[in-house]
């Protein structure tokens, strides 16, 4: 292998619930749109035929604890709960009844949005690219193994900034299941080991500020944390 001209930031490496070794961070993929009542809030409708996606950079994840400045460019900085899926086998064109054998684990998971230039953009028929892949802007709480879980169903998923309860739902409140989205999704990519699902928020999402603490979770898996400080 040649030498490099730098280093280039490494991927985070998310703890993995009773295990010694984590998993490390490969490709970011979100779903959109995939609760209604959020899709409403946003003045949108959920697109029943298919789910669709962005993706997200994974050097520019952390993991949960962190404290990271309020970004720039932004005046709208939104909280957005998660439920993150982890590949743990290669998956590709995988019909539903056999697409969650591919999951290793499931972990909480924020997805931080600079909504002002999120909703700019897509007025403009552009990418979101700059209101969604933000540094420090996905945050990532440990995996918890499927087996030790048992994958989605009615868990309660919510969030609290300062202690406050923003967001409040039900995982069965997802237009589109994970084993759809996994199914879907594997058709148009070879998914693998270290790929991470999000697999959309539900309603309730809102700014936060510099000094804000968020904390979120879902029943039965390892909380997510954020304190975010001033803008540098």
């Amino acid at each position: 292998m040649a030498d490099t001209l730098f280093k280039l930031p490494a991927a985070p490496v998310i703890a993995v619930k009773g295990a010694r070794a984590g998993y490390p961070c490969g490709r970011i993929f979100c779903v959109g749109r995939n609760y209604a009542a959020h899709a409403a809030e946003m003045g949108n409708e959920v697109d029943r035929e298919a789910p669709f996606y962005f993706t997200k950079s994974a050097a520019n994840a952390v993991l949960a604890g962190a404290e990271v400045p309020y970004p720039p460019g932004t005046e709208n900085f939104h909280h957005e709960m998660e439920l993150a899926v982890a590949v743990g086998a290669p998956l590709f064109r995988a019909p539903p009844e056999t697409a969650m054998a591919a999951v290793f684990g499931y972990a909480c998971a924020l997805d931080m949005t600079r909504r002002d230039l999120q909703q700019r953009e897509r007025q403009k028929q552009r990418p979101w690219d700059l209101g969604k892949d933000v540094e420090a802007g996905t945050v990532l709480g440990p995996i918890t193994r499927a087996a030790d879980w048992g994958g989605p169903g009615a868990q309660r998923i919510w969030l609290e900034v300062n202690g406050e309860t923003r967001q409040d739902a039900h995982l069965s409140e997802m237009v589109w299941p994970v084993a759809h989205l996994l199914s879907h999704l594997s058709g148009f990519y070879h998914l693998r080991p270290g790929d991470l699902v999000l697999t959309g928020t539900p309603a309730g999402v809102g700014p936060v500020a510099a000094g804000d603490r968020l904390r979120g979770g879902i029943d039965g898996l390892e909380p997510v944390e954020l304190a975010l400080t001033a803008a540098e």
